[in-house]
């Protein structure tokens, strides 16, 4: 129960970013992400290792997506504090994006080749999803060069990111001397 609300949660943040950013706005998907972030970090028995990959996802986030906006392949919609940067709301994807890789994406962990499938597929397809649905990102023409971009980011990403997850709830999990567990 507890995959199925961090995944209807992330949707959630997804949809409210996405759209709020092709009326122009970068404030919801932003509020959102950190409503998310904070409610996923007060459930989650994972804390310590989804608080570190919080804080890898962001600047993941900030490279991808910093060099996509500033190589000018794509111009995000709302792109609050700048052109040339990752826009707030997509990091704030990023950041609730990282609270799903010990919960709803955790069947990712051990599996570099799923999680690089994953990456390089389901990446630039949320993106495209977002451009086409809801104008939240609006690629340069060719298409291909940016959607090519998103695919090695992402497919270099998300397996770095899953073997951080497992590495990290593994070691949150380790005994300490005594056999008293490490709190999370």
């Amino acid at each position: 129960m507890k995959e199925l609300a961090n995944f209807a949660g992330y949707q959630l943040v997804w949809f409210c970013a996405v759209i709020a950013a092709g009326r122009g706005l970068a404030w919801p998907g932003a509020l959102a992400a950190a409503v998310f972030i904070v409610w996923q970090l007060a459930v989650s028995e994972q804390r310590g290792a989804d608080a570190r990959l919080l804080l890898v996802a962001l600047p993941t986030g900030a490279l991808i997506d910093g060099a996509l906006a500033a190589s000018g392949a794509a111009a995000y919609a709302a792109p609050w504090p700048s052109t040339a940067f990752a826009p707030v709301w997509i990091l704030g994807l990023w950041c609730a994006f990282a609270m799903t890789l010990n919960h709803t994406l955790r069947f990712l962990h051990g599996r570099i080749a799923l999680a690089a499938l994953f990456g390089a597929i389901g990446g630039p397809l949320a993106y495209l999803g977002a451009a086409r649905g809801w104008g939240a990102v609006e690629f340069a023409p060719p298409r291909w060069p940016a959607l090519a971009w998103l695919a090695l980011g992402w497919g270099v990403a998300m397996p770095v990111l899953a073997q951080l997850a497992q590495r990290w709830l593994r070691a949150d999990d380790m005994p300490l001397h005594g056999g008293a567990q490490v709190p999370r």
